[in-house]
This record gives structure tokens, sequence and C-alpha cells, in this order.
């Protein structure tokens, strides 16, 4: 185990009727907010009336700014930023999933500053401040309601970067499992499929060979993911599901899971925001395509932790540990497609021909994360694996 250091200072409150203390709870931080959100599904479900009602009844004068997409882009956060300035907001209340939470934290960000808000995803500037950011989360997936990261697409350059810092993290976020119960099941499962991304990206890149905790606990919550998915895309409104499967996600990236592992990589999400930058698919479809072929290519050179996963979380009895890891691959492959999850680029309707241009698309930021091993012909085999 290598030496960390774990700081978590974001306030969870978590549970039924809870939604009702995000006026409260963000009146600590000032009288003017910038309330974010998506297209309207929160109007639908009747969250965007329990918590305007919350903000009403604490007294907050509130600026809206809907509109937010399934993958976030730049334009929609620098029009955020834009009137967080101009109405001199004091805190932001994002309400929704990763990407709401994600283009609330770069609003939160780049009102703070005087350059353009791409400088801190192209690590030419970093975070020194924020306002203060509370959150209702409404979809269990990105884990981004208790962690620092972003991830924001630049429409103009397709490009879909993401970077982090710890004062990005929100200062309160309410999860109520009940605000997922209308969440359709295709993104139900790419929000599972996000969340065992996560594990897996820290469980396969950690250098560090004595890692029984973590792997333990890394496990553990993979198969709490798929046994929770399961049960809630059989019944939507199982309560205690839906409990599991959104703290499980919050708890995949919010820093614990990291904890003494040492340096670790995205390479699967690396790749995969290539996918999303050009062709607009959802995160989660775009990793449950790219996960399995990401795991075969770095197997064959490397089996054992593939085996120890196979072997552990998927009940895989094979004694070699290729064909253990291969067989593993496999299971949790065809976990994603039982779930209704894409596993290949025919699904996404992305041709084979484009693989060229999807590497090429990775290189920068590969390049920003440091991925070094990762230049354009290897991401190139890999994703040739997606099929």
């Amino acid at each position: 185990m290598q030496n960390f250091v774990l700081h978590l200072p974001t306030k969870i409150i978590f549970g039924r009727d809870t939604i009702k203390n995000i006026g409260p709870e963000t009146a600590a931080f000032g009288g003017r907010i910038l309330l974010v959100y998506g297209s309207g599904s929160i109007k639908q479900n009747g969250i965007y009336d329990r918590v305007t009602v919350s903000l009403a009844q604490a007294g907050l004068t509130v600026i809206e700014h809907p509109g937010v997409k399934s993958n976030p882009v730049l334009s929609h956060v620098r029009e955020g930023i834009r009137l967080a300035k101009e109405h001199k907001v004091e805190a932001v209340v994002a309400v929704g999933g990763g990407s709401v939470i994600d283009s609330a934290k770069a609003i939160c960000a780049g009102a703070e500053v005087n350059h353009d808000v791409w400088l801190f995803f192209k690590g030419k500037k970093g975070v020194k401040s924020k306002l203060p950011l509370t959150c209702v989360l409404t979809l269990a997936a990105a884990g981004s309601e208790m962690n620092g990261g972003m991830v924001i697409t630049n429409e103009e350059t397709s490009q879909k970067f993401g970077t982090g810092n710890q004062l990005l993290k929100p200062e309160v976020s309410i999860l109520d499992p009940t605000a997922t119960f209308t969440v359709p099941p295709s993104y139900t499962a790419y929000g599972a499929v996000d969340a065992i991304a996560h594990l897996l990206e820290f469980y396969f890149t950690t250098s560090d060979p004595a890692t029984p905790v973590q792997d333990r606990f890394m496990e553990g919550l993979t198969i709490n993911i798929m046994e929770s998915c399961r049960k809630v895309l059989t019944r939507p409104d199982d309560y205690q599901a839906r409990a599991d499967l959104m703290w499980c996600a919050t708890l995949a990236l919010n820093g614990l899971t990291a904890a003494g592992l040492g340096m670790v990589g995205f390479p699967m999400h690396m790749i995969e925001h290539s996918l999303s930058a050009l062709y607009d698919v959802p995160h989660g479809a775009g990793l449950s395509v790219v996960m399995p072929a990401w795991m075969k290519w770095r197997a064959a050179e490397a089996p054992a932790k593939f085996a120890q996963l196979a072997r552990r979380v998927f009940a895989v009895e094979e004694k070699d540990q290729y064909l253990a890891a291969l067989e593993g691959i496999e299971r949790l492959k065809s976990w994603f497609r039982e779930s209704g999850s894409p596993v290949s680029l025919r699904d996404l309707d992305i041709p084979e021909s484009a693989i060229p241009a999807l590497a090429d698309n990775s290189m920068a930021l590969a390049a920003i994360w440091r991925l070094k091993e990762y230049d354009s012909a290897v991401v190139s085999s890999i994703l040739s694996n997606c099929r």
C-alpha cells in the first residue's frame, strides 16, 4: 500500500424525502444562486418542483440555467459562467446526473477567473477557487457528486477532456434514491457500467502488487453494482436496490477506492472520450464497448489481475491465468449485453473505418493525462477488438 492523503469534504445527505434540504443547505453559502439542470426530465418527474419550492422557502434568488446535454458541452458552460458573473451569484445548485454536476463544477470554477474555462481542461491553468456547489443527484453513475473531477466536450474542436481538482468537490450532495425511479432502463445500465469502469480503471492500472484491502473493496462494489442493477431493471421502483446502486456509484469514485494504490490511469475513459466526442454516444454505452476490448488487450501481457477478478467476481474456475482472464472478460461483456448496454462499435453505429480517426482524436487527451504508452497504433489495436 502506498502513502496517501484522503480528504472527503462533501456532506452527503442520503435517503428518502431529503431533497427538501437543498434550500437550507444552499442558503448557508449565499442568497443568489444559479440553478443548473438538464433538458427537462426533472420537470416531468416532479423533482424540479421539489427543488424550487425548497429554494424559495429558504429565501433564495434563483437564476435558472437549463439545457445540459448527456455529453455536456463547453458552450453551455461558458453561458453559465456569463450568467453567474452577470447576476453575481454566490453559489450554484446542480440537479441531475454527472453531466449536470460536471457542468456546474466548470461554471463554479470559471466564474472565479478572467481566462477561458477550457484552459483548465487543457492543463494550462489550475483551479485556485470556485463558487460553492450543492447538488441533488438524479442518476447513479459518475460519482461527480462526491469527487473533484469534471468532463466537458468542446464541440468546436470535437475534444472531450476531463480534469480534476480537490477544490471542485461539492459542498453538499443530496442522494435520494427515489429520484432515480424514473431513469430509463438504458441509462440505468449505462450508469452502472460507468461506475464499474471507475473501479476497474483503478483495479487494473495500479502498479502496487500488494493491495488486498482495495482489491476486495472494489470487487465487492462491482458485485453489488451488478446485482442491484439487475434488480432495478426488473423493478424500477425497488428502493433498496436503487439505494444500493446509488451509493455504490458514489463510493466507486469518491477517493476511497483509489486510496493507497499510488499512480493510476484512466486509459479506458481516455479512449471512450473519443467515441462520445465524435459520435455523441452516451458515456456508459461507449465504456461497455471499450472496456472488454481494453481488458483483453492488457490481459494478453499481464493476465494475473484479470484472472483474480474473474475468479472472485464471476466464480471462474479455470486454472490457467490467461484463459481465466478471458472467461472473466466474456462474462463481464455478457452482463453488459444482458443489461442492454452495447458491446461493439456496430452496436453504436460506428463503422470500423472510423477507428483511425478515433485513435488520432484520443492522442491529445493521452498527452494531457500522461498516458505515454498509448500512441495511435495502440489505441487502434484496442478499438479493433470492439467487435
